[in-house]
């Protein structure tokens, strides 16, 4: 049995949930997010409690109800607090600067890199080499953060490039004569 998907999903105040047929929406003061639930997955909607229930002859069904409700809680959680991850950039020279929803990056290449922020998804320039990638879903943030950290991934000599700021970076020691 799944521990998962057993337990219930609390509706904060200020969240609405919506559910019509197999889609469900969930409304929030941190924007709007949908989900088409699974054909062996249903949901109960009772006094601003989430419940998953699935049919316990179907064996995918127990896999599909964990992730259903993960996929709905991350969605209740985005659109109420949101998420957010935080990078560094560090190298001599790395800048980062944030013109409305353009990214424009200094990295140590011969001309600096565009990276066009998509819409629901806030960056922030905390600092010149610090940044905070904001939004409701948390699978675009992370895929965000993902490929802002793509174009210049740390190296382990001397661990320069963009790097989420709790990542570890396992440094090696260069080549003795």
């Amino acid at each position: 049995m799944s521990r998962v998907a057993k337990a219930p999903i609390t509706i904060p105040s200020g969240v609405e949930v919506k559910l019509d047929g197999s889609d469900l929406t969930v409304k929030g003061n941190a924007g709007q997010l949908s989900y088409k639930v699974h054909q062996d997955v249903s949901l109960e909607i009772n006094d601003n409690v989430v419940q998953v229930k699935w049919d316990g002859s179907i064996k995918k069904a127990v896999a599909q109800a964990g992730t259903t409700r993960a996929s709905i809680n991350n969605m209740v959680t985005g659109v109420s607090q949101g998420f957010e991850k935080k990078l560094t950039l560090i190298g001599v020279g790395y800048r980062a600067q944030v013109k409305g929803q353009s990214l424009t990056l200094s990295l140590g290449f011969s001309n600096p890199v565009e990276f066009d922020v998509p819409k629901g998804i806030t960056v922030e320039a905390t600092s010149q080499t610090e940044l905070l990638v904001k939004g409701a879903s948390k699978q675009q943030v992370g895929q965000i953060a993902s490929e802002i950290r793509a174009f210049r991934p740390p190296e382990p000599y001397k661990g320069k490039g963009v790097r989420y700021a709790d990542e570890y970076v396992a440094r090696k020691e260069a080549k003795k004569k």
